[in-house]
């Protein structure tokens, strides 16, 4: 990953240099929030879940977290155990407006939940799809922005989230197909 590194960190300076400004720090430190831990993610499949009009939303969410989870956090991250930003430059942490993350980089995990969430609510509802996936790309440019992930971890989280957004969305059908679990086409 040393390669890559050379050729990111620039971009990163670039783009934290450039874009750099007290409206844009309050706004990304608190958009990126949206993606810790899945959490808001998570709360929006449960309401839709609830609900028999938004029910295959909700799981194709629900889904989609799981698989990315799965895929993501416990076998991607630590297989490919990629440093942060922060840990190959360490001048980065004396502009860091967020804890420093913990887990490996690669790939970005918030990126992740959040695009695979939003692009199940796109598959399910385009008017409310659409809405979730600017908010998903917000969080994933935060990350980019808060000098936290390389732009590959924040593409490859994109590439995934739409990948796990299908699966998640196909197995949804799926499962209320078999189950007959009553749900709003």
């Amino acid at each position: 990953m040393d390669f890559l590194n050379q050729y990111e960190l620039p971009i990163l300076h670039a783009v934290n240099d450039f874009l750099k400004c007290d409206v844009l720090d309050f706004f990304f430190s608190k958009i990126t929030v949206l993606g810790n831990g899945g959490i808001f993610w998570i709360i929006l499949a449960v309401i839709f879940f609830i609900f028999k009009k938004t029910r295959k939303m909700g799981l194709s969410m629900a889904f989609s977290l799981i698989i990315g989870l799965l895929l993501c956090n416990l076998t991607l991250k630590p297989l490919v155990g990629r440093a942060r930003p922060f840990a190959v430059d360490p001048s980065i942490l004396e502009t860091l407006l967020i804890s420093k993350p913990s887990e490996f980089s690669f790939p970005s995990g918030h990126t992740v939940c959040s695009i695979e969430s939003a692009f199940a609510m796109f598959l399910c509802n385009k008017k409310w799809g659409i809405p979730a996936l600017i908010v998903a790309l917000l969080v994933a440019f935060s990350r980019i922005y808060l000098m936290v992930h390389y732009p590959t971890d924040v593409i490859a989280g994109i590439i995934l989230g739409v990948a796990i957004g299908f699966a998640g969305h196909a197995l949804a059908k799926l499962f209320i197909k078999l189950t007959k679990l009553p749900a709003a086409e």
